[in-house]
């Protein structure tokens, strides 16, 4: 099935690296460090020429923090989507964010994808996307409130749970006017979950690919990685991309991430030993 985000359509053998790009100035990972404008669009432009086919732009970290309100949340994306959407027109450009009303802002500042990490806390999120003309990424947190960090929750079936909610969702979104093709799932590795939770959702991530939908995974840096390896935040990166190599594998297509090269490479490895995409050159033994 073509994916369409927006205004671009992919085929169904295309595996999509969404860059990160945080309008915030207390990230987990990278501290602050795109939180001017002008390092944010640096990082666009870097990300870009590094091969990412999305950037997805957030203006709130999904972590406990100060309260930001929706015209905060405005301020630090509406016009910034603005700016990458004229500077890079084929680009597609993902805005992270549960908040409907911020959602229609930024849809028709040029915004592509509406990324909502927090599994439809605003139920009002996907009339944003369908009048907006947007795709929609449908996550499971479990029910958890945004920024907030899970308790003790826990699941009969963790990925039963992800099928479920993420199919619920997008049958909303559906019901609403988003196209099938604009709609994408992710079980939200992290989000209303413990590590044994998350690496769970790797392993049996085939289950999820089997629903039809497409699907995203956010693993980069995530603490699932860090308490597994017992490793800090900046040190993940062999980590991330050993989980990003088995959701290769099950055949998960969009991959958000902070190190573009470096996933990238990687996935199209995997991609490549499944039988899915053919090597870039292979003359060995024929020449």
């Amino acid at each position: 099935m073509t994916l369409r985000l927006g205004r671009h359509t992919f085929t169904d053998d295309a595996t999509l690296m969404m860059a990160i790009v945080n309008r915030t100035p207390d990230s987990f990972y990278d501290q602050g460090a795109t939180w001017a404008e002008d390092k944010a669009f640096e990082r666009v432009a870097l990300v870009v020429e590094q091969g990412a086919e999305i950037v997805d732009i957030g203006g709130i970290k999904a972590a406990p923090g100060v309260e930001i309100s929706e015209a905060e949340e405005k301020a630090r994306v509406v016009d910034f989507v603005a700016r990458v959407r004229a500077a890079y027109p084929s680009l597609v450009i993902s805005v992270d964010t549960w908040r409907a009303s911020v959602g229609a802002a930024v849809c028709a500042a040029g915004a592509d994808v509406l990324n909502d990490a927090w599994g439809g806390a605003d139920p009002e999120l996907v009339d944003a996307a369908a009048e907006g003309g947007a795709a929609i990424i449908c996550t499971h947190t479990g029910g958890v409130t945004p920024r907030t960090r899970p308790y003790r929750i826990e699941y009969d079936d963790v990925v039963a749970a992800a099928i479920d909610d993420t199919l619920a969702y997008a049958a909303r979104a559906e019901a609403a006017g988003v196209p099938r093709e604009s709609v994408v799932i992710d079980p939200a590795h992290d989000f209303g979950k413990n590590t044994f939770h998350s690496l769970e959702l790797t392993r049996r991530l085939g289950e999820m690919v089997a629903t039809g939908y497409p699907v995203l995974v956010s693993l980069s840096n995530k603490d699932f990685v860090g308490e597994t390896l017992d490793l800090p935040v900046g040190s993940r990166l062999s980590g991330t991309l050993a989980a990003t190599a088995v959701c290769a594998l099950a055949g998960a297509r969009i991959y958000r991430v902070h190190e573009v090269v470096e996933t990238r490479q990687t996935v199209d490895m995997v991609w490549s030993i499944a039988g899915r995409r053919l090597p870039r050159r292979a003359i060995r033994g024929l020449q």
